[in-house]
């Protein structure tokens, strides 16, 4: 992920992320409340509830971690949170691409597409990349500003909850904002930037096949139906209302 911000000019991280800003904010806000109000429709037992909701409102398996133990979520909940979240981003994989060619959406929405809809910020930038080059810029710096979410979900979370566990930051940004930063004022390192980015891919497509690799018949067996169900179905919202506003030219970069 680092390597892919080698790739990028500061100046087109500042402007995705400020655009997508209040995007974020809204779309983050919207899933929240869909994914509890699922979750108490469904009687998803425990903490799995919460977790596939933050899950989705934020940036997937890093959002589970981080709420996790605050939550004091034991092994169970957190297998079936993470399992539903990693068999939707497989699935996102395959769909993504093709639906964004089929509606004819411009790098640009579908880049902001991904970043709003899907789970995890590995799967938003394979999308992304089949998808081009823009799609990828916009794709991954948006969802790399979501991600930040997981601070204040955290200690929110924290205080709702009279946790003292230990927050934990995606430090995974601050590399990604430091790689744009020298590719920006640093020109000599340009000749590596591309051997860069193609390791970041390489890295990707590694995660990616392990992302697969996982998700087997024992995992969604483990996961039951009514905590897939409630992921499924509030996917399914924030993909298909971040869509709608995108098209309708309500969202735009």
């Amino acid at each position: 992920m680092v390597a892919l911000g080698f790739g990028m000019n500061l100046h087109e991280v500042l402007k995705a992320g400020r655009s997508g800003f209040v995007y974020t904010a809204l779309g983050i806000s919207f899933a929240l409340v869909a994914g509890l109000a699922l979750g108490k429709l469904l009687r998803v037992r425990g903490n799995s509830s919460f977790l596939i909701t933050a899950g989705t409102a934020i940036c997937g398996g890093s959002a589970i971690a981080a709420i996790g133990p605050i939550l004091h979520a034991d092994d169970e909940e957190m297998s079936v949170s993470l399992g539903t979240v990693f068999i939707l981003n497989s699935v996102a994989l395959l769909i993504f691409p093709p639906i964004g060619g089929a509606l004819h959406l411009s790098q640009s929405q579908f880049g902001l597409w991904a970043a709003l809809a899907i789970h995890d910020t590995s799967s938003v930038v394979g999308a992304a990349a089949k998808y081009g080059p823009e799609a990828l810029i916009i794709g991954t710096t948006v969802k790399l500003a979501r991600a930040l979410w997981i601070v204040p979900l955290a200690l929110a979370t924290a205080a709702l909850k009279h946790s003292k566990s230990k927050i934990q930051f995606p430090w995974f940004i601050l590399f990604f904002c430091l790689a744009a930063v020298l590719n920006t004022y640093l020109p000599a390192i340009s000749p590596f930037s591309h051997s860069l980015f193609t390791l970041g891919r390489l890295g990707l497509t590694a995660t990616l096949f392990l992302i697969g690799t996982g998700i087997s018949r024992a995992t969604l067996k483990e996961v039951g139906w009514r905590p897939l169900l409630q992921g499924v179905l509030l996917w399914a919202a924030v993909g298909i209302a971040s869509l709608y506003f995108i098209r309708a030219g309500m969202i735009a970069m």
